[in-house]
């Protein structure tokens, strides 16, 4: 079993969710933790960096993270607008 890791972005992110996509959430991390391998590999400045992409109440949302055998790192949650840039920073 890894161990889960919250950023304070990610944790922002999740702030800003209601109670039924937070829901959504939990179970698209639990994908993730199933098979931390089944998101994009970002390349360049973002490399290292996973990003799987999952439906929340019809939208398309994603989840940016980083992974070894101990931990799994939750970088950021949000909708695809300005994901990328945000995420740089």
């Amino acid at each position: 079993m890894q161990k889960v890791l919250q950023t304070r972005t990610f944790a922002n992110g999740k702030k800003k969710l209601h109670k039924s996509q937070i829901k959504e959430l939990d179970n698209a991390i639990r994908e993730i933790l199933e098979n931390p391998e089944g998101g994009e590999q970002k390349k360049a400045d973002l490399q290292g960096v996973y990003v799987y992409k999952c439906k929340i109440t019809k939208q398309l949302f994603l989840i940016a993270y980083q992974f070894d055998e101990a931990t799994l790192t939750l970088l950021m949650v949000g909708p695809h607008e300005n994901f990328y840039r945000n995420l740089k920073k």
